[in-house]
């Protein structure tokens, strides 16, 4: 009864009401956003949420669209701005997926939406992370977001999704709550070094972490030495 009836009644008045309250704090990151982004401050991009069915979620830009001399975009790390950077420090770029909540493609608590081209890469098993609305957070974000492995990721979802209960979602909100004011395990995109076998790794609160890759590039890899 909670996943299906209560659970969405509670994403509508919660994200509603966040909408209310921080409408200050929205209104001035769109402002500021237009200065420092030079433009739309908006950043819209295609994933995937409850039954495979894809959705346009909404962020804050937190990089510029800075090119090269041949018209192509700058890696990551030279595209994001101080005004990008505080964004990611302190999740401020995650608060316009209130308005997906409200809308009822997302939920507040669930497995993060990934993008529509990860669809191929999924084992079937690992699909059923699409049995429910993709969180705002979620379990494997409070368990070491960026810095667990795809498998990692993928089990704690199913984990949430086999266990959803009221009590679960409360305790993930407020672990959450605590992440983002101690700023844990946030991938600052500017500390980023690559090692000659691809590893990447970044600097989380002074101390160096793996980061996962793209899942696609992830599991092609992976596939190819399979094959030799």
């Amino acid at each position: 009864m909670y996943k299906n009836i209560f659970k969405p009644l509670f994403d509508f008045i919660l994200s509603l009401t966040a909408i209310i309250v921080l409408s200050p704090i929205l209104l001035l990151l769109i402002v500021i956003g237009m200065i420092c982004m030079k433009g739309w401050p908006f950043f819209c991009q295609e994933r995937v949420g409850k039954a495979g069915r894809a959705f346009n979620l909404l962020k804050f830009r937190t990089m510029n669209n800075a090119k090269d001399k041949d018209g192509h975009l700058l890696p990551d790390e030279q595209r994001i701005n101080k005004y990008g950077r505080f964004l990611r420090l302190t999740s401020l770029d995650e608060l316009p997926e209130l308005f997906n909540i409200l809308k009822g493609d997302m939920s507040i608590v669930g497995p993060r939406p990934l993008l529509v081209s990860y669809l191929p890469y999924y084992t079937e098993r690992e699909k059923h992370r699409h049995d429910m609305k993709p969180g705002l957070t979620g379990l494997a974000q409070v368990r070491g977001r960026s810095f667990l492995t795809w498998e990692e990721i993928f089990e704690y979802d199913l984990e949430y999704v086999s266990n959803c209960c009221i009590t679960q979602d409360v305790s993930i909100i407020f672990q959450t709550i605590g992440k983002v004011f101690q700023h844990e395990e946030i991938a600052d995109v500017q500390t980023i070094s690559v090692d000659k076998d691809g590893t990447t790794w970044v600097i989380d609160n002074g101390k160096k972490k793996k980061l996962h890759r793209p899942l696609n590039e992830e599991r092609d890899t992976n596939a190819e030495r399979n094959r030799e």
